[in-house]
């Protein structure tokens, strides 16, 4: 694909994308347009093509925090919004509800595992006393459980995540949600 089909493709998709998380329609565009340069600047670079889509948000999703940055160091009232800070939360939201038939494939000690401590809040000294396993019990069918759900997760979707394990970006492997 071409730099000029590329922007074509994801033009106006990013411009909603950038309105939504600024809500100024001047700046969304000023913003478009440094990002649409950087994609055409750097496209030929470009090592791993398949993974095009989640390039193309992490230079919008880095232009928008890079533009709050701006503002925020030359004292302007205006911090970063909401939708911004929390673009990696609402990810792992979405994410969570995809997870269900992910762990319904694990063995019921690693479901229960995962249930009751990462997506239920519940610690994992709290979650060994509940169920009668040393500290370090509990702790490992989580951590077995982790990794067993990220093999499954691996098998059908691309991830991205950033340096601290947070999914930044996703995208189902052949174009397809992995329940089809």
């Amino acid at each position: 694909m071409k730099e000029e089909q590329i922007i074509k493709e994801f033009q106006t998709k990013l411009k909603k994308f950038i309105l939504k998380r600024v809500n100024d329609e001047d700046t969304a565009n000023d913003l478009l347009q440094d990002v649409l340069m950087k994609i055409f600047e750097a496209y030929p670079g470009l090592r791993n093509k398949e993974r095009l889509n989640v390039w193309v948000y992490r230079i919008a999703r880095n232009a928008i925090t890079d533009h709050y940055r701006k503002k925020k160091s030359t004292h302007e009232l205006a911090d970063i919004p909401e939708s911004v800070e929390t673009d990696v939360e609402s990810l792992n939201r979405e994410l969570t509800g995809c997870l269900k038939p992910f762990i319904d494939q694990l063995p019921e000690k690693y479901q229960d595992a995962l249930i009751q401590t990462d997506l239920g809040g519940m610690s994992q000294k709290e979650y060994a006393r509940r169920i009668g396993l040393s500290y370090s019990g509990a702790k490992s069918n989580v951590q077995r459980a982790r990794v067993k759900l990220k093999e499954l997760f691996h098998h059908c979707c691309l991830i991205e995540s950033d340096r601290y394990g947070h999914v930044i970006s996703y995208d189902p492997k052949n174009g397809r949600a992995c329940d089809q």
